[in-house]
């Protein structure tokens, strides 16, 4: 009876780890590879760039795992030619990349990193603010002629400033707790109703946070694919056109070049991040 019930413990329960195949794509950190080597799947192979739909038929055919970026689209074509796929690891914020009904239908399990990232954008946000509030982007752009700006003219400080944020997620929530460290106001606007970190102050609409006298307006949305998020990205999309003809008008506050500078970083901006909008009154 006991030697039975030895035979029946060494039984093995669960599929072979190394009969596992995982796929890792978009140059995903070397670290994934590594713990999941030192767990016991051999099998993990990494590729540097995301694939095209046809490459990704032919790649995940023998894929159980499966770990993606924001880049790659995972179709249904793709999940249908997967036919040993148990899961999807996407590295990012959002799922929107993934046909969610399709995998769910295919009895693929999708997951995704709400929080792998916040903090380092949170940062970002307040960096750029701070550049271009003092006006780095002049100055560097005058030291690589040549010429020492020497001056603290049109250069301020964040201290005492005010920031709206649209958007109160949880790379928006914490933005907020970074601007108060620094001495900042901060009101905001999200369609969900959330409870406010330190002094921040909520607002009932978009229209209500632009019309403030904001001096930094930060826009964090459309990141996940959720219905609210883009409804948000939307409304800011809408008023951008008209917030950038009220600073061409260059109130007292806000100078000529200050207003071309304005331009470019909105450009940079929604080329680069497309979450994140920022606007200045100097």
């Amino acid at each position: 009876m006991n030697q039975r019930y030895m035979a029946t413990e060494k039984k093995a329960t669960s599929y072979p780890k190394e009969k596992i195949n995982i796929l890792f794509l978009e140059n995903i950190s070397d670290a994934a590879v590594k713990q999941f080597k030192d767990a016991g799947y051999s099998s993990v192979k990494k590729l540097g760039g995301a694939l095209s739909e046809e490459q990704l038929i032919k790649e995940i055919k023998d894929v159980h795992l499966l770990g993606i970026r924001s880049k790659t689209q995972i179709t249904k074509n793709i999940l249908e030619a997967a036919h040993k796929l148990q899961a999807i690891g996407c590295f990012c914020i959002g799922v929107n990349q993934v046909d969610l009904k399709s995998a769910r239908q295919q009895g693929v399990v999708v997951f995704n990193a709400p929080y792998s990232n916040t903090r380092s954008v949170a940062e970002l946000v307040i960096g750029l603010a701070i550049m271009l509030i003092r006006r780095i982007p002049d100055k560097n752009a005058a030291a690589h002629q040549g010429i020492w700006k020497k001056e603290a003219k049109g250069s301020y400080e964040l201290r005492g400033k005010t920031l709206g944020i649209i958007g109160y997620g949880n790379i928006g929530s914490q933005v907020s707790v970074l601007a108060e460290s620094l001495g900042m106001k901060v009101i905001f606007y999200d369609t969900v109703t959330k409870l406010p970190l330190g002094n921040a102050i909520s607002k009932k609409s978009l229209k209500e946070v632009l019309a403030q006298d904001v001096d930094l307006v930060v826009r964090q949305g459309s990141v996940d694919g959720r219905q609210h998020t883009r409804h948000i990205a939307v409304n800011m999309q809408n008023t951008m056109h008209a917030l950038l003809q009220r600073q061409a008008q260059c109130r007292h506050r806000v100078r000529t070049n200050a207003c071309s500078m304005l331009k470019i970083l909105v450009q940079f901006i929604a080329h680069i991040f497309p979450n994140v909008f920022l606007r200045l009154f100097g």
